[in-house]
């Protein structure tokens, strides 16, 4: 019956980019191609003549833009080589270090040549509402080498682009580490032929059609006018359709590869010896190390999500700084309380229980609340790899589900509360052709949990 289910759950996971049924909504990043997109949105609809809207100067993109953009690549690179290989291969037993290091570095390789191939178009060009087209494939037409210009790519403020190539590489980035994170489910017992060709189908079925969802939309500058919205909302991924928030990938990444994950446990079987005989990390002191690179690389992964370099971008950084730091204590204290003292193993368990649960929130919420949300992971995750973990029955070898599982659903439902003006934060985009927030009276708590809740049912 186990492996039925696991079997049954598999597909559900191949298949849940073409079924939307388990993502939580976004309004995180900008299509690949906002910008031509925006120029074809009924523009004699936003001007009242022809000559008026050529008037228009076209957006220029901002080099500090630009260059946060580049910074931020290179900080979620460093997440992956060297850090979460290092923080994956001290957890495991010595004898399979080097093997569980190759898994996420080729991984992570290979990912991102299919992403240049196919997989950035089938995410970030206009399809319908559960997949991407082939208009970017191999990259076609993101610049034009005879007269050295540049495709541009919508940010969340009108006006306001960046290349299009350095959003195509931050995304690129997202794309490997969701992959290589799926490492740690099954580390020790799987074969490296095995993950290649997991990894290819995975990223094909799953993860393009869940980023398409969740991500995809037609940038600021298509809302022209309240007579186009439904028709550019239409063309936007079918869960940024439902309007609930996600800053930085708190689905597409930590829940998406936290599933695909607990299945592949289920599909691969224990350990020999799993239960028997004592599995403890072999070296705790390289999987400091690799939280710590984690730490620090994950402030481009949630403030570069703010696609520019900005106030969000700054409020996203402190969150992702002080939420951490209060998961860490928080996961501290449990244990203390649980087995009599703290670890290091927990507090490297902690940080990364924060960082993940802060993904979604970034932006979207203040600091006491991120704050907030950074110990409420902090708990629910040390629950999770703990008492969740038995209750599953699975070998999660590297605790994905526990911590990017349970972190990811927590900080989802939670950036819909700490969101609320009444709580501290920013609230959200209520209209996108004023770009008014929704007024702190107008604003509903259940409306925004309810919307990420849709989309995990």
């Amino acid at each position: 019956m186990k492996k039925l289910l696991a079997t049954l759950a598999l597909g559900l996971t191949l298949g849940l980019g073409l079924f939307g049924t388990a993502s939580v909504a976004t309004a995180q990043t900008a299509p690949a191609a906002a910008t031509a997109a925006a120029a074809e949105a009924k523009p004699a609809e936003a001007a009242a003549t022809p000559a008026a809207a050529e008037a228009a100067p076209a957006a220029v993109p901002n080099k500090g833009d630009i260059a946060w953009m580049m910074v931020s690549t290179i900080l979620v690179i460093m997440m992956v080589i060297p850090g979460l290989a290092l923080f994956y291969g001290g957890l495991v037993r010595s004898k399979n270090m080097l093997s569980v290091l190759m898994q996420v570095m080729v991984t992570f390789s290979m990912v991102t040549v299919l992403w240049f191939i196919y997989g950035y178009s089938l995410a970030f060009t206009e399809g319908n509402a559960f997949i991407g087209g082939f208009d970017r494939l191999f990259m076609k037409g993101i610049w034009d080498n005879a007269a050295g210009t540049f495709a541009n790519a919508a940010t969340f403020s009108k006006g306001v682009v960046i290349p299009e190539i350095s959003f195509a590489a931050f995304q690129a980035t997202f794309a490997g580490i969701t992959c290589a994170l799926i490492v740690g489910a099954f580390a020790e017992r799987i074969k490296f032929s095995a993950v290649l060709a997991f990894m290819v189908l995975w990223f094909t079925f799953s993860y393009l059609p869940v980023a398409h969802m969740v991500w995809f939309w037609m940038g600021p500058d298509a809302y022209t006018a309240k007579e186009v919205v439904d028709e550019m909302t239409s063309k936007a991924g079918l869960i940024w359709q439902w309007g609930a928030l996600d800053f930085a990938g708190g689905t597409v990444v930590h829940i998406n590869a936290a599933v695909a994950g607990l299945v592949g446990a289920y599909m691969v079987g224990k350990r020999v010896g799993y239960g028997r005989e004592a599995m403890a990390p072999h070296s705790l002191t390289l999987t400091m190390v690799g939280a710590s690179l984690l730490w620090v690389g994950w402030f481009g992964f949630n403030a570069g999500s703010a696609l520019e370099a900005n106030g969000f971008a700054a409020l996203a950084f402190i969150n992702t700084l002080v939420a951490t730091a209060g998961a860490v204590l928080a996961w501290c204290v449990g244990e203390a309380l649980m087995r009599g003292k703290a670890s290091m193993l927990g507090a490297a368990s902690g940080a990364v229980a924060g960082l993940v649960a802060i993904t979604p929130a970034a932006g979207n919420v203040g600091i006491g609340g991120g704050l907030v949300i950074g110990i409420v992971a902090g708990f629910a995750c040390l629950w999770g790899v703990n008492g969740l973990k038995k209750m599953l029955g699975a070998d999660d070898s590297l605790d994905v589900f526990g911590v990017h599982g349970v972190g990811g659903i927590v900080g989802a439902l939670l950036t819909g509360v700490f969101n609320s003006p009444a709580l501290g934060g920013p609230s959200a985009v209520g209209d996108w052709v004023t770009v008014a927030m929704v007024a702190p009276d107008a604003y509903s708590i259940a409306s925004e949990v309810w919307s990420p809740s849709r989309s995990l049912t």
